[in-house]
């Protein structure tokens, strides 16, 4: 296929960093030869028994000094001044992917409600629960904020951020949230890791453009209050265009929490009418909800567990998951995805659903590969990123030299594990990452949704492979028809993504607005994988070009980083970072930086802002080493007849030699490009 043999010279053009010859092996040759088991927070393997619940790993994190952020950028170039003095003190610890690289909107822990009444017992609050200084800092940067929008400037630079710290008491954290909004409407407020970061509140500063600033103070004030059955009037307006068009602002932001109507004000004058536009939060669903947080904690369920599947893409066990629970994939939160051709042990938790009716359905889904176990109530969901890492038990089978290698086979294997667990490897996104042997790729998908081309990308993910099957005989038959019914009717329904999708087209229509609505038939993790794979691929490009215009050494305008481990005095190259792309950060000032800004030319992003408002996903972007370390590495070579396999060869030589290596791997970091470092070998 053509696709594979792009994806396969994609690949095949990334570079290696140890100099030893390597040697040929298959790997995967079925799910139980590759085996990936999470470890937690806390460094424990998921698969062992354990009764602790999930939320108490947050408590053992260490709290980060209180600071004002800039438009955060967390490292800085490097000048040879600073390294021939050793005195690059201003970098601050460094972490990957996910963990940082999180959207806003549907994953930052936005809390709006709070318990102290009246204005004087938000400003109390925020006295009695931040220091003076972390008090007068905050104060500062409420101040500079409106300052900027007074002489109506934009923030053309990534949104500038204040954190307040770490506070794990969670009712703490609640009236601070509540009575900064109160005190500063203009401002609003978000949890990352039991953090409370405030940032400028745009919204409010769009409203200013439609009321006044007095009734945009008043609006934002009655939103966070929440009182139930209480209103909320603008000034009367007499022109018709510019009461729609507050209408059409509120409804569009605020429409699932409040409704808008016009009212004529009483003794109005009948040539000149003047209407106001009075706001009124929604009825609940449950009239006698109370708004405290406690309630709330205990209205929620969440249900931890520990999910083993065999040979199965995640997204696909999530969804079987969620039709047997008779929940929505959304509500399942998991730390990082996992493998599909393997058999793999993840942390999950999921909203909604009791322990006991996720004990009710094991035997079924075991019909389907998978099973669940370790299951018990915790306080919370999980998030992208919350793991220490992976291990990995994988069988390489069928080793043999290189071509003219005249060396002993059993000495190359050595030298190479040895080579790699000293020096390292290239850190890249795996392939598994783009869907390999596809034809469209996961980061064409991200490409398009980045550019808001959300029919082309509805399109790229419906496209089929040159296969017969049911399942590829519907995908083109919407691509020949734009049916969605019709595609439903042959699509299997064990392709649950598949159905979500086209049952939202068959709902809305192929129209820009109905592929909206259908991409958030997807949970909010599954869109913004898509971006992110875009986002690794330019990362993956990125580093082949940096080592190859520079080495591995750190040069002059890098970024680098340095971490708390010990790794770093042993192992000095793995300081260099670069940027995985994203709104808040920054690049190298050296030709890595140049490359960056040509890449986004190429691909029609000089404009982009990783930000898609339509579908809600922001895309800070993070920064990633270049290089890393396996940890934890143990090998054995055995005869292939030694384990439980069908050997096809009936003779023992050194082709029926097979390798067992078990390692761990840091939070995303691939196994298959380890491996393809120790082996010099394209997957």
């Amino acid at each position: 296929m053509e696709e594979d043999t792009d994806f396969r010279i994609r690949f095949s053009s990334l570079c290696f960093i140890t100099d030893h010859v390597g040697f040929h092996g298959t790997i995967k040759s079925s799910p139980s030869d590759f085996v990936v088991i999470e470890i937690d927070e806390q460094g424990q393997l998921v698969n062992k028994a354990t009764d602790e619940p999930i939320y108490e790993i947050s408590k053992v994190l260490p709290e980060p000094n209180n600071f004002a952020k800039k438009p955060k950028l967390g490292f800085q170039n490097v000048s040879f001044e600073e390294r021939s003095n050793q005195k690059v003190n201003t970098f601050v610890p460094c972490s990957d992917d996910d963990k940082n690289n999180q959207s806003g909107s549907e994953k930052e822990d936005t809390i709006n409600d709070g318990t102290s009444g009246g204005e004087e017992g938000k400003v109390y609050a925020l006295g009695s629960l931040l220091d003076e200084k972390t008090n007068e800092l905050l104060n500062q940067f409420a101040y500079d904020i409106k300052e900027k929008w007074n002489f109506k400037s934009e923030l053309t630079e990534p949104s500038p951020e204040f954190s307040l710290g770490r506070i794990l008491d969670k009712n703490q954290r609640a009236i601070l949230h509540s009575a900064i909004r109160q005190k500063f409407p203009f401002l609003i407020t978000v949890g990352k890791n039991s953090e409370i970061v405030v940032k400028p509140n745009l919204e409010y500063k769009e409203l200013c453009h439609l009321v006044s600033e007095e009734e945009a103070f008043d609006f934002f004030k009655y939103l966070d209050a929440k009182k139930d059955n209480s209103k909320f009037t603008f000034k009367p307006d007499t022109n018709k265009d510019h009461r729609k068009a507050v209408h059409h602002f509120i409804n569009k932001k605020f429409g699932n929490l409040v409704e808008t109507k016009s009212f004529s004000e009483a003794n109005y004058n009948v040539g000149n009418p003047k209407v106001v536009i009075t706001v009124r939060f929604r009825e609940k669903p449950y009239k006698h909800r109370k708004r405290s947080v406690e309630c709330q904690e205990r209205k929620v369920i969440y249900t931890a567990f520990t999910l083993r599947k065999e040979n199965l893409e995640m997204f696909e066990a999530v969804g079987v998951l969620a039709v047997k629970l008779g929940v929505i994939p959304s509500d399942f939160s998991y730390a990082g995805l996992k493998d599909k051709k393997a058999i793999t042990y993840q942390a999950m938790v999921v909203r909604k659903v009791t322990p006991e009716r996720l004990k009710d359905i094991e035997k079924e889904i075991e019909k389907k590969r998978m099973t669940v176990f370790n299951i018990r109530s915790v306080n919370d969901s999980l998030r992208l990123g919350q793991l220490k890492g992976n291990h990995f038990d994988i069988v390489i089978r069928n080793l043999k030299k290189q071509i003219n290698d005249s060396a002993n086979l059993r000495e190359r294997i050595l030298e190479a594990i040895e080579n790699v667990k000293n020096k390292g490897f290239v850190n890249y996104y795996g392939p598994q990452r783009f869907g390999m042997g596809r034809k469209v790729h996961t980061d064409q998908i991200g490409l398009a949704l980045l550019k808001s081309e959300m029919g082309k990308a509805v399109k790229l993910f419906l496209t089929p492979e040159d296969l017969d099957d049911p399942v590829n005989r519907a995908k083109k038959y919407f691509l020949q028809t734009e049916d969605a019914k019709g595609t439903l009717s042959l699509m299997p329904e064990f392709k649950v993504r598949e159905r979500a999708l086209l049952e939202s087209l068959h709902r809305f229509g192929m129209t820009e607005e109905g592929c909206i609505q259908a991409w958030f038939s997807f949970p909010h993790s599954m869109r913004i994988f898509y971006v992110h794979a875009y986002s690794s691929k330019v990362w993956n490009e990125a580093v082949s070009y940096r080592l190859a215009t520079y080495g591995s050494r750190v040069m002059e305008g890098d970024l680098v980083c340095l971490d708390e481990d010990g790794d770093d005095e042993h192992f000095p190259n793995n300081k260099v970072v670069l940027p995985v792309l994203g709104y808040n950060i920054q690049y190298p000032k050296n030709k890595v930086g140049l490359w960056y800004q040509e890449v986004l030319s190429r691909d029609g992003l000089q404009a982009c802002r990783f930000k898609v408002p339509t579908l809600k996903l922001n895309v800070p972007g993070c920064y990633r080493k270049i290089l890393k370390q396996p940890h934890n590495l143990s090998y054995q070579l055995i005869e292939e007849h030694d384990i439980d396999v069908k050997a096809e060869v009936s003779h023992v030589d050194e082709a029926t030699l097979s390798l067992l290596i078990s390692f761990d791997l840091d939070a995303s970091c691939y196994a298959t490009v380890c491996l393809r470092e120790i082996m010099k070998h394209d997957f």
